[in-house]
């Protein structure tokens, strides 16, 4: 079986992890683990009624090698995206050219999410794999749902 990579140069890269994303009915008892305990900083909030979602977005680390933990809550828990329905929601991975990387991916039957790309919570531009494929794209998250982020200079830079 030969796999798309064999068949073509990747012409992006993956630098690494941007942010875990964690979902539950109610961000204070996230924010009780994550902040209180294990003393990561809050560094923002991101609310979006399309999205569904009420976050608070915390830091590890810092300058280029910071990684988001993005403790986050429904505005509706009847509503979708259901972001308090999977605990681990979603992973962010730095892309060092998304909008090559997305073309490519596309081409190569990769799945992705509606919405394209778009700003996301922490400024930056953003799209999302699907966690399921289908008939016309065949490859997919396999249930994860995987955030691709565009990566600024100074992370292509250190991460590159």
């Amino acid at each position: 079986m030969t796999t798309p990579t064999q068949n073509a140069q990747r012409p992006f890269k993956v630098l690494g992890i941007q942010q875990i994303a964690i979902g539950g009915p109610d961000k204070k008892r996230l924010q009780t683990l994550w902040v209180d305990m294990l003393g990561l900083e809050v560094t923002g909030t991101f609310v979006s009624e399309r999205e569904n979602v009420d976050e608070d977005i915390c830091a590890i680390g810092r300058g280029p090698y910071k990684v988001e933990v993005d403790l986050m809550q429904p505005i509706d828990p009847e509503k979708k995206p259901a972001v308090h329905t999977t605990p681990l929601n979603h992973v962010g991975l730095w892309i060092d050219n998304l909008p090559v990387a997305v073309e490519w991916l596309s081409a190569q039957g990769v799945r992705f999410a509606p919405g394209g790309i778009r700003p996301g919570a922490a400024g930056y531009d953003i799209c999302f794999l699907h966690p399921k494929s289908n008939e016309q794209f065949p490859i997919a998250g396999e249930g994860v749902l995987i955030e691709l982020v565009q990566a600024p200079p100074e992370v292509i830079a250190a991460l590159g």
